[in-house]
Parts: C-alpha cells; sequence; structure tokens
C-alpha cells in the first residue's frame, strides 16, 4: 500500500455498511460519533495475497484487523507436519482475537482468499475503551461467539458423525456470512478448498467427497461452482444439531457507567 493511501480510503468507507460494523450492531448500538472514534484508531489499510500469514504461532502479534473482505483461517501446525484449522474467518470478523491479549500467538493465521482489512494497534483500542466502554463490551460479546464456535467444532470433531459434521459447518458458515449480509435463504459462496474443509472437520479430502456425495444424494445440498444451497435448511439443522448463535442485545454502555 503507498503512503496516505489509508487516510483517504478509511475516509471513502461507508462505517455501517463494514461487516465488523454489520456484525456489531446485531446487538450494540452504536452512533456515528462511536463510528468515528474507532475509525480514528485505524493505522493502515491492507489488501492481503492469498497463502500469506498474518499471524505466526509463537510470536509477538499486537493489532486488530477487521476483515472487510476475503477469508483466513486459524490453524495450529504440529511436530508431525498435521494441521487443524482451529477456525475460519470470515468478513466482519477480527484478526488479533485472542492473539493480541497473549505475550505470543497460540496460533498461526493464513489468508486463503485475497483479503483487505483495517489494522489498529490492540493498545489504541483497549485506551478507547476506557472512553467508549461499549467497544469493550462489543470485544467481550465477539470473544463469547469466538469460544462457542470453537466449542461446536470440538464437539463437530468428537462426537458427529461425518454427515452431521459437514451439515453442521455449512450451516455455521452460512450464518455467520449471512449476518453480514453475504448469504440469504441458504444459499452463499463459498471459497474453501476441500483441503481447508477437511482440515476443519478432521476428514481425509477422500472421505470429505465421500460425504459431500451423501448429502448431494440426501437431497440436502447442492453445489455449483463455489455457489452452496442448501434446499433444505430444516432437516439439516435437525441432522447437525445446529443452533443459530445469536446473541442478547444490551443496553448502551455509556448509560451503565456513573459519572
Amino acid at each position: 500500500m503507498r503512503a496516505g493511501d489509508s487516510h483517504q480510503s478509511r475516509a471513502q468507507l461507508p462505517l455501517r455498511r463494514h461487516p465488523f460494523v454489520a456484525r456489531l450492531e446485531q446487538f450494540l448500538r452504536m452512533s456515528d460519533d462511536d463510528l468515528d472514534s474507532l475509525w480514528q484508531l485505524i493505522q493502515a489499510d491492507i489488501r492481503v495475497s492469498k497463502g500469506r500469514d498474518l499471524v505466526v504461532d509463537g510470536f509477538e502479534y499486537r493489532k486488530l484487523g477487521f476483515v472487510e473482505f476475503g477469508f483466513a483461517s486459524r490453524y495450529k501446525l504440529l511436530r508431525n507436519g498435521k494441521r487443524h484449522i482451529v477456525n475460519l474467518i470470515l468478513p466482519g470478523d477480527v484478526i488479533g482475537l485472542p492473539g493480541s491479549f497473549l505475550d505470543k500467538a497460540c496460533y498461526s493465521v493464513i489468508a486463503v482468499s485475497e483479503m483487505k482489512l483495517q489494522v489498529c494497534s490492540i493498545n489504541e483500542y483497549v485506551r478507547l475503551c476506557y472512553s467508549r466502554p461499549q467497544f469493550g463490551l462489543a470485544l467481550s460479546w465477539l470473544a463469547v461467539q469466538e469460544a462457542i464456535t470453537c466449542a461446536e467444532h470440538g464437539i463437530n470433531t468428537g462426537r458427529r458423525t461425518p454427515p452431521e459434521r459437514l451439515a453442521h459447518f455449512l450451516l455455521e458458515i452460512y450464518s455467520r456470512l449471512e449476518v453480514v449480509g453475504l448469504a440469504s435463504k441458504y444459499s452463499f459462496d463459498l471459497p474453501f478448498s476441500q483441503e481447508v474443509m477437511s482440515d476443519v472437520l478432521g476428514l481425509s479430502v477422500p472421505h470429505l467427497n465421500r460425504t459431500l456425495a451423501k448429502l448431494r444424494s440426501d437431497g440436502l445440498l447442492e453445489i455449483t461452482g463455489r455457489r452452496v444451497r442448501l434446499p433444505d435448511g430444516k432437516s439439516l439443522e435437525m441432522l447437525s444439531h445446529f443452533q443459530a448463535l445469536k446473541l442478547t442485545h444490551v443496553p448502551q454502555a455509556r448509560s451503565l457507567v456513573r459519572v
């Protein structure tokens, strides 16, 4: 990115249409002044090419990156060379949660598509939380979502059958994209390779292929290119024991603070 591009692009960015803001406003009201104070923290708009590591396991990472578009994976690479993807990062997600709050990151993050994100210092974000505590509450809510999502991934690999795992995975991606306006009517673009999906679900690629074929033959899945349609979402929910993650609405945080 050229010097000077960052300020200009932030000034032109329609804040309320940013996926991160759309996600927050599902449960937290924010004024234009709130959003301006957040965007004043942004140090750079960054474009990331596919295959680039954004966070490296074992190294310090003291930033927050708000994903405008593109996809990444948070993963652990074991000593035997095997990889497990802990979670997928979608538009509206935050890179640096939880790594920025640790001395050294415990997981790596790699872009699985071209990406664009806005980056700020974690220290500056924490300072903002003192003056506008709703942003501290927002980060806590996002951490709750992250914890529940990762717990469901543990249940997937530990207890759900391969068709149940895949069904749950597809519904999770759909529901997360729907919140930020990138999916509707059980239809969405799935940008992940079979290798990535296998590392999320704990299946080999051939096993994943057989599981995809089963859901197709059962009339629960249609794929055209990267476009996915779930013809019978309710049956898929019953199969996978899927519960959409909906956080409760909270009052304005400033009204809770004594002055």
